[in-house]
């Protein structure tokens, strides 16, 4: 399992490709325009490669541009063969080349077969990517400075209080 800070990506990944899981490389592919990851290992430590068409040789992950660093990220978070009961998404399409979008909802819809998934996102071509007959959709607008879920009224509302402060 990814941690929360990133730091074993290249475990995660290779937990990945050993579990024999093709739905992360497929996704690497599709967004890199054939590109593989593998995941070398020197004096006992992991390292993420990012074999490229037309580069000599495979590039460290220090050597990836942070767009590429970060869905390479959410891929290892979003396909880990053992997720968590709940995974909540926030932007995860910030810094990323709106090319790498569908792919990247392609992940998150594959993740959503074995766990809840919940995306928040302004991204309209996310949303788009997103939707299924399975998924639901709440969408919020802000009026006065208050925050509301569209479509929902006095009536519908939560019976909730929040409180003063």
């Amino acid at each position: 399992m990814l941690a929360d800070d990133g730091g074993d990506l290249a475990a995660a990944v290779q937990t990945i490709l050993e579990a024999g899981f093709d739905d992360l490389p497929r996704a690497i592919a599709e967004a890199f325009d054939g590109a593989e990851a593998s995941v070398a290992v020197h004096d006992g430590l992991f390292e993420l490669q990012l074999k490229q068409r037309g580069m000599l040789r495979p590039l460290r992950a220090a050597e990836l541009s942070d767009g590429t660093l970060r869905f390479i990220l959410w891929g290892a978070a979003l396909l880990t063969p053992s997720p968590p009961s709940l995974m909540v998404l926030n932007e995860p399409e910030t810094s990323l080349h709106p090319d790498l979008v569908p792919p990247l909802a392609a992940m998150v819809r594959s993740a959503a077969e074995h766990t809840q998934v919940i995306v928040v996102t302004h991204s309209q071509i996310m949303r788009e990517h997103l939707r299924t007959d399975d998924s639901s959709e709440i969408e919020l607008v802000k009026e006065w400075g208050e925050t509301q879920v569209v479509g929902q009224t006095l009536l519908t509302a939560p019976p909730w209080e929040w409180g003063k402060r």
